[in-house]
């Protein structure tokens, strides 16, 4: 019988989770609780005691209870709680963990859930859901469920709620993964809207000489994700086309992977294809939410929640010797391509975003900055043009073999 890790706090809400425990062994899974209750005894006796996860973390239970500090002490139980979740997974134990509260709540139960595999069911009922989950989704596969009311008694709502809940995990848990070859060597890329085609075609290039292709949506968490599994040694080659996350970095949009972007390939020595796709913009929600200092700034309402702003000259040329840098310190085969029609699907001839200039900064801070052991290849088409991902997906491909 496949076996659901429940985690939660039994101190303060032991009758709710008493519930869920029913309601999934209900649904034909059995269950491994495990407290994380900071404040007083478990409303009922769990696998694995609230005193066992603060030790893992190198913490007294008696001391954090002691000292009264709600953050240390959440800090400490999250710690302890992705130990003991990781190693009952490492031991066969568990198939999947659910959880659900509020604010502290979440925040030691995705840090469990964050340091479970890829694949591993994860689901946290959070009256957080419904806003921004990224702190606690990080780079995972984690699914927030919005909780609706709080968690906080069991009612007409709750009770279904929860019950929904369990019989999502339930299902998480029995079903058989699905029957795909997984032999095939992995490959990862990254797409935008306005590269779809260019890394449409280059897949299917890779696809059909034998290579399975994982596409990350280059929206800050998918290139953290995809830099996150090629550190984890998942990854054998990497078409890096649509570096456009840097822009948001070095500009303040709100689709930036961070300051160690476009760095994993080349620290782990793996092969890869880099390019500059839609490197001409950085993005915003609303236009009411874009900062006041960008108001002469050329835009593209892109769709009602995302507006793109056009990047200068300025700033491509920045760009430019930010990738060059980070290109340098690569260990494995790199080969930089360069679309000199164009980085984007807007940013070609009659489109909005057409801007030689702007462009031709980037090409020649990359030019003056490149280092010896990147390879440089210049295609006179725009980034989205079948010779383009073509090329590209060729040059990889001899890399790899």
């Amino acid at each position: 019988m496949k076996v659901v890790a429940i985690l939660g706090t039994l101190d303060t809400k032991g009758a709710e989770f008493a519930w869920l425990k029913a309601r999934v062994e209900a649904e034909g899974a059995a269950t491994l609780v495990i407290d994380v209750g900071i404040l007083d005894a478990p409303a009922f006796a769990p696998d694995i005691t609230a005193d066992e996860i603060a030790r893992a973390a190198g913490a007294d239970l008696a001391a954090l209870r002691e000292r009264g500090d709600r953050g240390e002490a959440v800090a400490a139980m999250a710690k302890g709680a992705a130990e003991i979740v990781a190693r009952l997974d490492a031991e066969g134990r568990i198939d999947g963990i659910v959880s659900m509260g509020g604010g502290g709540g979440t925040a030691i139960a995705t840090a469990a859930m964050r340091a479970l595999p890829v694949g591993v069911p994860k689901l946290m009922m959070s009256t957080l859901a419904a806003g921004d989950v990224r702190a606690y989704v990080g780079v995972s596969d984690v699914t927030m469920m919005p909780a609706v009311v709080d968690v906080a008694g069991i009612n007409r709502v709750s009770a279904r709620i929860i019950a929904n809940a369990a019989a999502a995990i339930a299902g998480m848990v029995k079903a058989a993964p699905p029957a795909l070859a997984g032999d095939k060597p992995l490959i990862a890329a990254t797409m935008f809207g306005v590269t779809t085609p260019c890394v449409t075609r280059a897949r299917a290039v890779l696809e059909a000489a034998g290579y399975e292709v994982l596409v990350f949506h280059a929206t800050g968490t998918g290139g953290e994700s995809m830099e996150a599994l090629i550190r984890a040694g998942f990854i054998a080659g990497v078409l890096d086309l649509t570096t456009t996350e840097l822009a948001d970095e070095l500009a303040g949009g709100v689709l930036s992977a961070g300051p160690h972007r476009l760095e994993a390939a080349g620290e782990m020595g793996i092969p890869q294809v880099v390019s500059v796709g839609a490197l001409d913009m950085v993005n915003f929600g609303a236009p009411e939410t874009i900062p006041a200092k960008f108001a002469d700034r050329i835009f593209y309402r892109h769709n009602p929640q995302v507006t793109l702003m056009r990047t200068t000259a300025a700033e491509n040329a920045e760009l430019g010797a930010i990738v060059a840098r980070k290109l340098a310190g690569a260990k494995g085969l790199t080969t930089l391509m360069l679309p000199l029609r164009g980085v984007s699907l807007i940013d070609v001839e009659g489109k909005p975003f057409h801007d030689p200039a702007a462009d031709r900064a980037l090409f020649d801070a990359l030019r003056a900055n490149l280092s010896a052991n990147v390879g440089l290849v210049e295609i006179d088409t725009d980034i989205n043009d079948d010779i383009f991902a073509e090329r590209a997906a060729e040059l990889l491909l001899a890399k790899l073999e």
